[in-house]
Formats: structure tokens, sequence, C-alpha cells
């Protein structure tokens, strides 16, 4: 009996072996339970795990005198306290601070919105408690409330939720306060006169609050997910490409069998050292990079996607998938073909999740915080995202991520070179070596 018919047998001992039908089986599970575990858990709670949210209060408000009163109030300096002392820290960090800092803060993506009162505030709900009893047309004092949506869809919905239950606390609080004050004044002064229901209702709810986008945008962005996504297509083309490039190149090189349909290859293998098969491996890697974020940009325009800065988008691009593509066939290099389950644990499993690319990082369990540390998914998606939304900006990501990337890329460079070569000179050549089957 031949080789191959003895392992095609059934009673071979391989077939029967507990191991051999135990092992895909544990590691598939293995794999996609965890899957589960991060995908499911980083987005089904973010109330819960919500923490040092960052936004920002600012108040302009001067104040002035209320009605009935020779006292100077001022109350957006009692709205801010009220706000403060009404939030958890530990979950919302709202941070006092001036109108400049605010907008700087927004602008770099590094605040998800702000609660802003403005100079005339006191003056203004002055005039509406005089209004509600003297004939004449007046307005709702306002306060406005930013929202960034280039921080993401889902850091725009926690900050509506946020700002909205502390407008409403204060509406009702300021509310109580105005009612009260002008029936005082009324008995005092005016016994005869009565508050009418529209001046009570006006009273109740006595503050226009404001929602503005700041800086909304463009069309074509995907309600500001283009990034995440651009940021996924970059990861694919480094991971996917780096283990296209791999079998291709072994496959030629006769390390490995090529199969196409029914077609089974076997070319003699080519004596050539690990070191240098890595080598041109990374080289077309490199070009592959280049090629790949050039139809990035070329197919995204096509499709009317904003690039404001597309030389910047494509050079980091290029980077990018190099970064991820020469790690990816340094892991195969030192771990053979277990090195597949090991990227795709470390570029899609535990990169996807804990990117912040669809839910902020502020709004999940602390260990995608951390796995965010160093998972390359999340420091390409905040330079990504700083150079689609916020105009390539450093402050905005791109300096941090930019400088992550490269370190990465170094990582992946000296991993592999120095393995390879050590392999190399110890003597593991790749070579065919035909385990002896039993007839």
């Amino acid at each position: 009996m031949s080789s191959t018919e003895s392992i095609l047998d059934p009673h071979h001992g391989t077939l029967r072996s507990p191991r051999f039908w135990l092992g895909p089986v544990v590691v598939v599970t293995a794999l996609m339970a965890a899957l589960a575990y991060l995908y499911l858990g980083s987005m089904i709670s973010p109330a819960d795990n919500l923490r040092k949210f960052p936004l920002a209060i600012v108040n302009q408000d001067v104040g002035d005198v209320m009605p009935g009163s020779d006292v100077r109030r001022n109350l957006g300096d009692e709205i801010t306290a009220g706000i403060l002392d009404g939030i958890d820290p530990e979950r919302i960090d709202m941070q006092k601070m001036g109108i400049s800092a605010m907008y700087s803060g927004l602008d770099s993506g590094n605040l998800y919105g702000a609660i802003v009162i403005p100079s005339d505030f006191t003056k203004r709900t002055a005039i509406l408690a005089q209004g509600s009893v003297v004939p004449g047309d007046i307005e709702k004092p306002i306060i406005t409330v930013y929202t960034n949506p280039r921080t993401g869809t889902f850091g725009t919905s926690i900050t509506q939720t946020i700002a909205g239950q502390a407008m409403t606390t204060v509406n009702t609080t300021i509310g109580e306060q105005l009612t009260r004050t002008v029936e005082d004044t009324l008995a005092t002064s005016a016994p005869d006169l009565q508050l009418s229901g529209g001046s009570r209702i006006t009273l109740a709810d006595p503050i226009n609050v404001l929602t503005v986008a700041h800086k909304p945008l463009p069309d074509n962005t995907g309600a500001g997910l283009s990034a995440f996504y651009y940021t996924l297509l970059l990861i694919l083309a480094g991971f996917t490409g780096g283990m296209i490039v791999n079998a291709m190149v072994d496959q030629s090189l006769g390390f490995q069998p090529a199969e196409y349909g029914p077609r089974f290859i076997v070319r003699e293998t080519t004596q050539i050292s690990r070191m240098r098969v890595l080598l041109v491996k990374w080289g077309i890697m490199f070009v592959v990079a280049m090629l790949a974020s050039a139809a990035y940009l070329a197919i995204g325009t096509a499709l009317g996607m904003p690039f404001p800065r597309a030389l910047l988008m494509w050079e980091y691009g290029t980077l990018a998938i190099a970064a991820v593509g020469v790690t990816a066939l340094a892991v195969v290099s030192i771990f053979g073909q277990a090195g597949l389950l090991v990227n795709l644990l470390l570029f899609i499993v535990l990169g996807l999740p804990s990117s912040g690319g669809t839910v902020p990082l502020e709004a999940m369990p602390r260990l995608f915080e951390w796995l965010s540390t160093f998972e390359p998914m999340h420091q390409m998606y905040i330079a990504t995202r700083a150079i689609l939304y916020f105009d390539g900006r450093g402050d905005a990501g791109l300096t941090h991520g930019l400088v992550m990337t490269l370190l990465g890329l170094a990582i992946g460079l000296l991993l592999g070179a120095v393995i390879t070569m050590i392999y190399d000179k110890r003597g593991f050549h790749r070579r065919r070596d035909v385990a002896q089957l039993p007839a």
C-alpha cells in the first residue's frame, strides 16, 4: 500500500486519534467564543461602562440684579456649580474652561461636546421674569449645547443624552426659582395681580436649549464612520495582503504546494535562506502598500468620499499597510502556519473592538481601553480620523498614530530579521522532510 493510500485509509491511526478531531474543533470554537465576548462586550452596555467622558462647560455670564432684589446674582455660576455637583466625575469629565479652549478641544477631537452659558444669561432671565407681568415681547435666555460629530455618531449621542439630562434639571430648578421670585414680588408690590397660566408655563420652562453641531461633517462620510471603515481597509490590506504575498512567494519558491482546482503543483524547493525569502516578501509588500493606498484613494474619490488631505492620506495609508504587512509576514516567518492565528488575533480579533471607531473607548469596559494602548487598529484609526476629519492636526491624533505606526513597523522589521537570521544560523532551513509512513 502506498503512503497516499495509507493516509486516506479510514482505519489509519491518524484518523482514529482524538487529537486529530479535537484540535480544529477546540481552536475554532475558542476563537469564535473570543470574538463573541470581545465584540458584544465592547458595545452592549456603554452607559454602564461610561468613565471620564470628556465634556466642557463654558460660563460667560457676567451676572445681573434679579427682580425684587438689590443683590447681584450670577445664574451662570449657579448653573455651572449645580451641573458639576450633579454629575459623577468618574463617569463624566466635565471641564470648566474658556471659549477659546473649548473650540480648540472640539477642533482636535479631545472633547465630545460642550455646554456654553452666554454673557447675558442672567440679564435675559431677569427680563423674562419682569416680562411675565409686564406687557411686551420677550425672549427666553439661551444655553447652547455643542456636539462634535467628527468624533463619531455614538459620541454625539452620549453627549446629547448627558446634556439633555443636565438641562432638564437646570430648567426645572431655574423655573421654580423664577416662579417663586415673581410670586413673591407680586405679593409685595401688587397683591391684586395674579400670574396668568401662560406666564406660569413660560416661567416653569424658562431656558431655550439649542443643540449645535460643531463643524458638521460633509456629505459622504457615513455620519462619521468613514474613518473607521477606511482604517479597516488599511488593516485588511496589510494583514490579508501579507498572507497572500506569503503564500504566493512560498508556492513559487517550492516551499509549499500550489493547488488550483483539481491541479496540485509541487515545485522544486529553491535553496535560499529564510532571511532572503523574508526580504523578498517585505519588498513586495512595500510595493503593494503604495498601490493599495492609491487604489483606496481613487475608489473613495470616485464614490464621492471627501479627502481634504489626499496626499497625506496616501502617504499615511502606505505606511500603515506596510507596517501591518511587514509585521504579519514577520510573525508567519517566526511561528510558521501558527502565525496566521497570531496575526488574526493581533490585527482583527483584538483590534476591531478596541479601535474606538464605533463606540468611544470611554464607554467601553477597561479591557478595551488597555488594548487600545498598543493595538495597531486604534493607532491607525486616530491617525486616519485626524487626516480625514481634523485637517491632519497633530494634536487630533495624527502625531500619536504616526509614532505608534512607525514603532510597529520597526518592531516587525527587528523581530522578523533577528529571529529569522537565528533560524538560518542554527540550520533550521526550509526543506521538506518527508515522514516515513507505515505501509
